[in-house]
């Protein structure tokens, strides 16, 4: 039975991953039939930025994050709750559910398997981890993209930042394995963005519009 309700937390974080936010709000409030066919081509929270405006991507980032943050705190403590898995294996379920999480949504069911880049999902995922470094991270991402208007510098900015910041004291997670669970990620975030990185070095990557300034 532990690994009846372990398999159903692992798919539900997949399948939870795979919610399209950026499709389904693009065709319910937009009218447009597949925003992967505009901007640069995929479904995130970037993109909606670039192509639907401020309001329509600060609601797919929530919405995002949220998938990320729900797969690794709430089905975790669920497995728990069931007794399905012992209360100190729940940092690896919570990485493992939040890591399905991100892989939904870049490769999402529901979405013929071409998804976003994962980064507000693995901003949901690790809130529910280390919360603390998250919300530095957090003032990154937002002093970034005020300052250059660029999603994805920000987005890289703020992974990389959440790597290092493990490095310090303050910082240091109780489980020493994290530290690696950090630069994982932030290679993940570089590697999804490679194509980003190629338009910022020739200057043709699109800035998100921010208090009217295009």
């Amino acid at each position: 039975m532990p690994y009846l309700y372990i398999g159903l937390a692992l798919l539900a974080a997949y399948l939870l991953g795979s919610i399209p936010t950026a499709l389904w709000v693009g065709r319910r409030f937009f009218g447009l039939a597949d925003i992967r066919e505009h901007g640069s081509g995929n479904a995130g929270a970037t993109n909606t930025f670039r192509v639907l405006g401020p309001k329509a991507g600060s609601a797919v980032l929530l919405i995002d994050a949220l998938k990320g943050f729900v797969a690794a705190y709430f089905l975790p403590a669920w497995l728990v709750a069931q007794g399905a898995i012992a209360p100190e294996h729940e940092l690896y379920y919570r990485l493992a559910c939040g890591a399905l999480a991100v892989v939904g949504h870049i490769y999402p069911v529901f979405a013929q398997f071409r998804g976003g880049k994962g980064v507000a999902t693995i901003l949901g995922m690790m809130l529910g981890v280390a919360p603390a470094t998250v919300g530095v991270c957090l003032l990154v991402f937002i002093a970034m993209l005020l300052l250059f208007r660029y999603v994805s510098l920000a987005s890289m900015t703020a992974g990389v930042t959440f790597a290092l910041l493990q490095l310090l004291p303050q910082f240091r997670p109780a489980q020493p394995f994290m530290v690696y669970v950090g630069f994982v990620l932030a290679a993940l975030l570089i590697y999804t963005h490679r194509a980003n990185i190629g338009r910022l070095r020739s200057g043709t990557e699109s800035r998100v519009p921010l208090f009217g300034r295009k």
